[in-house]
C-alpha cells in the first residue's frame, strides 16, 4: 500500500515539473513575440528562480530516491527552509549579478511557475491500481 502512495507522489511531481516547464516555454514564446531576446532571458531567469528551489526541495525530501524517503516533520521543515533560503539567494544573485532587462517578464514568469501548484488537483493521479494510464 505504501508503495502505491510513493508511486502516486512520484507521478504527481513529474507531472508538476512538466507543467512548470510548459508554463516556462509558453512564457518564452510570449516574451519572444513581444521583446525578443531580452524578454526571453528575463523569463528564463524568473523561471529558474522558481524551478531550482523546487527541485532542491524534491531532492532534499528524497521523493525520487530508491531508499527510504524522509518523512518526519523536521525533515520537511529543513527542506522548506532550504528552499526558502535558496529562493532568497537566487533573487539576490539575479538582481546583483545579472539584472533582468524586463522585470515585468521576470516576475510574471516567476509567479506563473509558482502558481502551477494550483493545478495540483488535475495533476494528481487518481487512486487506482493502474497508475500508467
Amino acid at each position: 500500500m505504501r508503495r502505491l502512495e510513493t508511486q502516486r507522489q512520484k507521478t504527481y511531481f513529474v507531472r508538476l515539473m512538466l507543467a512548470q516547464l510548459v508554463v516556462t516555454l509558453l512564457g518564452i514564446l510570449l516574451a519572444f513575440s513581444i521583446a525578443h531576446l531580452a524578454g526571453v532571458l528575463s523569463v528564463l531567469k524568473g523561471a529558474l528562480v522558481a524551478l531550482l528551489p523546487h527541485a532542491f526541495f524534491i531532492q532534499r525530501m528524497g521523493i525520487f530516491r530508491a531508499k527510504r524517503r524522509l518523512s518526519g516533520a523536521m525533515d520537511l521543515f529543513r527542506a522548506e527552509a532550504g528552499k526558502f533560503g535558496l529562493t532568497v539567494a537566487l533573487f539576490s544573485l539575479v538582481f546583483v549579478v545579472a539584472p533582468p532587462s524586463n522585470p515585468a517578464f521576470f516576475f510574471s514568469a516567476y509567479v506563473a511557475v509558482i502558481l502551477t501548484h494550483w493545478l495540483a488537483p488535475w495533476l494528481m493521479p487518481r487512486k487506482s491500481h493502474n497508475l500508467l494510464r
